[in-house]
């Protein structure tokens, strides 16, 4: 799979889960125009994405492209701290 075919679908994926996952009392729905990719890489057969959006919820989104089966992993974090340590 190409580089933009896959962020394509990793940039649906984050919309679907996202509008089934919100809180209902939030009433926000999200677009693929809502969703920005972080970071993303391939290699070899398989893909790789950091994504997150334009709502300030803190999640972010892991999505990895496994070619052997043609299957994405869709992996959903909120971001908790950002701490500085000093070294």
């Amino acid at each position: 799979m190409d580089s933009k075919k896959f962020i394509d679908i990793c940039k649906e994926a984050v919309v679907a889960y996202a509008n089934e996952n919100f809180e209902n009392t939030d009433q926000v729905q999200i677009t693929e125009e809502d969703v920005f990719v972080v970071w993303s890489c391939k290699t070899l057969q398989n893909n790789k994405a950091l994504l997150s959006t334009t709502v300030s919820d803190g999640m972010y989104y892991e999505l990895t492209h496994n070619g052997d089966k043609s299957e994405v992993y869709l992996d959903a974090y909120k971001k908790w701290e950002n701490k500085c340590i000093k070294v």
